[in-house]
């Protein structure tokens, strides 16, 4: 069986996942991690048993690389891959994977004349409740799906330096870095826009920054080719609220990442009390069923320990498994790349209206309880 050569640039606290699954999984090996501070690199090298790189074009003459993971900031991403890609080395990049969708093209290119390919880290695509659920949609439990909306709520304010301060270079900081992740969903569960003419975007600052952000918060929706509308809601702050609401013809299904929790509604609960008060019961005894899978499935990683277990568990080791199975046999990516494009052509088309037209919400007076 063939085992990926791989390395990993930049030693962040996300390259640590990198490198812990890289190093479990049966099909990659780690032989390098790459990092322009010297310390963090052989820090890094060290806890993961692999060579300590400071400069990418030395780790790609040295190493016989298959595969490269970039874990670096945004801004880096094109050359970077650029770079490996010119070698006929694949590349899977952390989220979002470029800054605009021309950079993108241009890796998507190279990989294509160079008989590589380039992927996006959407590891939300590959919880245990996601992948719980796409299960259900495949089986039919909701009929043909006509709606999606997701739900991200409590994401990072712009100014939270909680990736570094290269996010504040972004228009929307550190909560533009972490939108990917309900978009791609949206994207994965619903469709792609039928084209830009059906996307409309509200984005909104919900407080004052000394430095120059355009928004902090959006709400978007869009149409399908199939008919599907999409909408997505993305707000900092509070506590997270992470869910996936998808309407069908049969009935419809609520996944909530934060529980990980499945639960299909395919009754109508709304003639009587009585049926109302069934249709709580059910609710509860779904959430109550995806609890106990998730802890049998925790417990079960306790007592095996084995690469299975884990990728049950961590969607970044699954995603980690998925691409290098597909590296190894010749099939496709499971992070398609026109998924990864039209998430980069969303946060455009956000950052676009943010800057021409962002509403400021000024928060609510607080309710007069005089007598």
């Amino acid at each position: 069986m063939m085992v990926l050569r791989t390395a990993v640039v930049g030693a962040g606290v996300i390259s640590g996942q990198h490198l812990t699954g890289l190093r479990k999984c049966p099909n990659t090996t780690p032989v390098g991690v790459c990092d322009i501070d010297e310390d963090r690199a052989r820090s890094m090298a060290h806890d993961h048993n692999t060579t300590a790189y400071t400069d990418l074009d030395e780790l790609l003459a040295t190493e016989s690389l298959d595969w490269l993971h970039i874990c670096t900031p945004v801004q880096t991403h094109e050359s970077i891959g650029a770079s490996a890609l010119e070698a006929g080395v694949s590349v899977l990049i952390e989220k979002p994977i470029t800054v605009t969708t021309d950079e993108l093209t241009t890796l998507r290119d190279t990989a294509e004349k160079n008989n590589a390919t380039v992927s996006s880290v959407h590891n939300h695509m590959f919880d245990p409740a996601t992948r719980r659920a796409r299960a259900l949609l495949n089986s039919g439990v909701v009929g043909d799906i006509r709606g999606v909306d997701v739900t991200y709520t409590g994401a990072s304010y712009a100014h939270e330096p909680n990736r570094g301060a290269w996010t504040f270079e972004l228009p929307g900081g550190e909560f533009e870095e972490g939108i990917p992740h309900p978009l791609y969903l949206a994207l994965a569960f619903g469709g792609y826009p039928a084209d830009t003419s059906s996307i409309d975007i509200r984005p909104a600052l919900t407080r004052e920054y000394e430095q120059e952000f355009s928004y902090d918060s959006v709400q978007l929706q869009y149409q399908t080719d199939h008919g599907v509308l999409c909408s997505v809601r993305v707000q900092p702050g509070g506590t997270p609220v992470h869910r996936i609401d998808i309407h069908g013809s049969a009935g419809s299904l609520v996944i909530d990442l934060v529980s990980q929790t499945v639960v299909p509604l395919t009754a109508d609960y709304t003639a009587s009390t009585i049926n109302r008060a069934r249709n709580n019961v059910e609710r509860i005894g779904r959430r109550l069923q995806g609890t106990i899978l998730a802890v049998r499935d925790v417990l079960d990683n306790k007592l095996n320990n084995s690469w299975e277990t884990e990728i049950q568990l961590n969607s970044h080791f699954y995603q980690i498994d998925a691409e290098a199975a597909a590296l190894v046999g010749g099939g496709p990516q499971p992070v398609p790349i026109e998924q990864a494009h039209w998430v980069l052509s969303l946060m455009e088309a956000i950052r676009s209206v943010a800057e021409e037209s962002t509403v400021r919400l000024e928060p609510a007076p607080s309710p007069d309880t005089s007598v």
